[in-house]
């Protein structure tokens, strides 16, 4: 559903103002994923064009290897390691999610209700079997179970699964491959700067640079029937 602005009433609870008029309180558990849909005019940005056209990442399975380990030294390494190994993806590619996703602080709560690590939603989290998505080993777990999923689903293409990850996978179908949208094609651009620079410095494509738009009120919610 389109919506203009997004509250947290409580931890279990969020009112999605409609874009069209009127407003709507419904059970966290049900958001999966609330994502800006500011669109960015590809056709007169040369390089979010090569990003969207070409993708960014190396061309690699993503498999789990081990002599590439986690990318940021944290006390969560052991975890990480042991999901990579669980689901078999790349330990790098998972730490740079964390990254990205909450820095690294499992009691993390974003303003649109993901949290701990992984920052995943209510709905997430059940879908993949987290209980408590504050407990670092079970976010990990469920974390990578889903982008182990996206992989597959994406057939290895690690610009796909990692614009699923941030704006659903419904949006790269729907778009056909990267959604335009201004923050995912930031969030993929902070992801692929830390895992290529560890495979020989973007091997696999130009780096695109989308500046974020601050203030955006404007998004996407997509919710659980």
């Amino acid at each position: 559903m389109k919506i203009s602005a997004f509250k947290l009433i409580d931890k279990n609870a969020i009112q999605l103002t409609l874009k069209n008029g009127g407003a709507v309180i419904m059970p966290l558990a049900r958001v999966e994923r609330i994502v800006d849909d500011e669109v960015v005019e590809v056709e007169k940005d040369a390089e979010v064009k090569k990003l969207i056209e070409e993708g960014i990442f190396p061309r690699r399975k993503w498999h789990y290897e081990t002599l590439r380990g986690p990318l940021f030294s944290s006390k969560f390494d052991k975890l990480i390691v042991a999901a990579a190994k669980k689901f078999d993806v790349d330990a790098a590619l998972i730490s740079a999610v964390i990254k990205a996703e909450s820095d690294f602080n499992p009691r993390e709560v974003s303003n649109k209700g993901a949290r701990g690590l992984m920052q995943l939603m209510p709905a997430t989290a059940a879908r993949f079997g987290v209980r408590n998505s504050f407990d670092p080993a079970a976010n990990i777990d469920g974390g990578v179970r889903y982008l182990r999923w996206l992989l597959e689903t994406f057939e290895g293409n690690a610009d796909l699964a990692v614009a699923a990850y941030n704006a659903g996978e419904g949006n790269v179908w729907k778009y056909n491959g990267i959604p335009p949208f201004r923050e995912t094609i930031n969030y993929i651009n902070r992801i692929a700067k830390h895992v290529t620079v560890t495979i020989g410095g973007g091997a696999g494509g130009t780096q695109a640079t989308a500046a974020a738009s601050a203030g955006s009120a404007t998004g996407l919610a997509t919710a659980r029937n």
